[in-house]
């Protein structure tokens, strides 16, 4: 099996636009479908045609181009059990646990609620690979529209058991903003202090700060860190639940 090809893009202002390829079978997933000219972009620069996208939750600024591309390419469009009546073309819906095949690459489904009601992030096990939407970001998380702290606080605990090697794929390009509040929240992180530096770096040079991996996330985003005792001791909440403890940092995001 041939590993999978990788198209990073920008759309909008700041979304990420992502298209999965297999290079054998010739198959092309858009993760989400946040602008059709991008997308189409990409695609030729790549000579690929599109099949499939994989919706991850019903906000505009990721399915404005689901109708457009599927009447285009005749794509299949995948999207969240949960939010299908919002999911514009859907045409396949699952929700946590949910399973199927890209180009015989096993994809999982994990359902995440908190930012939406019912989002989902896709989850390839062998390839290790995570498309999170707005889930989880480098150095942060989504706001939460549609759950409460305690249910986003659970959805991140689900991704970061995933495996460190883990690649993730992320919708916006927030990360210098969560990069200079993620400082407020745990400054004596030395690893995060290191990143802030690489990420500046970057993004000084024109570059992407997508992708991530689970283990840097879970070494420096304070949101997958409301259980550490040096953020516990900061924010002085010791004896607070770990939800507590993220809800104060969602919180504090907000009005940063």
């Amino acid at each position: 099996m041939a590993n999978l090809e990788i198209e990073l893009f920008r759309c909008r202002s700041d979304n990420f636009g992502v298209l999965l390829h297999d290079p054998e079978s010739g198959k092309t997933a858009s993760i989400d479908a946040p602008e059709e000219q991008p997308i189409l972009d990409a695609l030729t620069r790549r000579g690929w045609t599109l099949t499939d996208i994989f919706t991850t939750h019903h906000h505009q600024d990721h399915v404005e181009a689901n109708l457009a591309l599927k009447a285009r390419f005749n794509a299949e469009i995948t999207g969240p059990k949960n939010e299908a009546d919002k999911i514009p073309g859907i045409g396949f819906a699952f929700g946590d646990g949910g399973q199927f095949s890209f180009a015989g690459h096993p994809v999982e489904v994990i359902e995440t609620p908190g930012h939406t009601a019912g989002h989902i992030c896709y989850y390839l096990p062998q390839d290790r690979l995570l498309f999170a939407a707005d889930t989880l970001f480098a150095l942060g998380c989504g706001r939460l529209f549609e759950r409460g702290p305690r249910d986003m606080w659970q959805s991140l605990l689900n991704l970061r058991k995933l495996p460190d090697d883990t690649v993730v794929y992320f919708g916006h390009e927030y990360t210098m903003s969560n990069a200079k509040f993620a400082l407020t929240i745990d400054p004596q992180n030395a690893a995060l202090r290191d990143r802030v530096k690489e990420i500046e770096a970057t993004l000084a040079s024109g570059g992407h700060t997508a992708p991530t991996t689970i283990g840097v996330e879970r070494a420096t985003n304070p949101f997958l860190r409301a259980d550490d005792a040096g953020i516990r001791k900061h924010l002085g909440m010791e004896g607070a639940e770990d939800w507590e403890v993220f809800a104060e940092i969602r919180a504090r995001k907000d009005k940063f």
